[in-house]
């Protein structure tokens, strides 16, 4: 079986929709728990056996890149690419570090949180031969449901994804095992673009339809998207809660 041990972090884009008009802080390093929200995506992948990430970067890119830096834990090596165009969509995010990529990868975003239970069960039972997406079935429990990205699946395989579906049966909690073949969807989505520009969706959405996205349960396990203030307040209750406790 591949062995993933190296990861890739969306961290381009501004942010707005926590910060507002406050540009004092970027939206990666905003308190959580007393701790910069980024910490505990580093903490969760050394925890699940990454030992390398990259960083796609594109808002403030410098100021960034200092602040990630001083958060490095010891046993992670981290690189950072820049993708001019930060202002489309993430899938543009992605493919900016297609270059950098030269086997299965675990992909994730800046601003989500999630216990370290998750990553090893994702990287202990992808299939190397699929894009594998962590989803949560309990939907009673999502704080802020429509604006969750859904999915449909199948069986154990997702057959739609979007904001807006209507028949749906989990969510996807922001947390890939990419193959290399991801890349030549997202190019494909973006030839189709009137503007150059792809969401993440979009290339999940045409692997989907074509069989080839697996969608793994995370059961019990808790996770957190943290994309405007009554997330981030959301967020700290069940963490008061002890809902990551095994990354404190």
């Amino acid at each position: 079986m591949t062995t993933i041990s190296e990861a890739l972090i969306l961290m381009a884009g501004e942010g707005s929709r926590l910060r507002g008009s406050d540009k004092t802080f970027l939206k990666p390093f905003v308190p959580v728990g007393g701790r910069p929200l980024i910490s505990y995506t580093l903490d969760a992948l050394l925890h699940g056996g990454i030992r390398t990430i990259n960083f796609v970067v594109g808002y403030e890119s410098e100021r960034m890149i200092d602040q990630v830096k001083q958060l490095i834990p010891a046993g992670l090596s981290v690189s950072f690419v820049e993708n001019g165009d930060w202002q489309k969509q993430n899938g543009i995010s992605l493919l900016a570090a297609a270059d950098r990529i030269s086997q299965s990868f675990l992909l994730t975003m800046s601003d989500h949180l999630f216990d370290g239970a998750v990553v090893g069960r994702l990287l202990d039972s992808f299939d190397s031969d699929y894009l594998n997406v962590a989803v949560d079935r309990k939907l009673d429990s999502i704080f802020d449901l429509e604006d969750a990205m859904k999915v449909r699946t199948r069986e154990n395989k997702i057959i739609d994804i979007g904001k807006n579906l209507r028949d749906y049966d989990a969510i996807d909690i922001g947390l890939f095992v990419c193959p290399l073949e991801i890349f030549d969807y997202l190019e494909r989505a973006k030839s189709r673009s009137d503007r150059s520009d792809c969401s993440l969706a979009d290339g999940v959405r045409m692997m989907a339809h074509d069989n080839k996205v697996r969608a793994m349960n995370i059961g019990d396990s808790w996770w957190q998207d943290v994309d405007t203030p009554q997330m981030l307040q959301h967020a700290e209750k069940r963490m008061a809660e002890g809902m990551l406790s095994t990354l404190s």
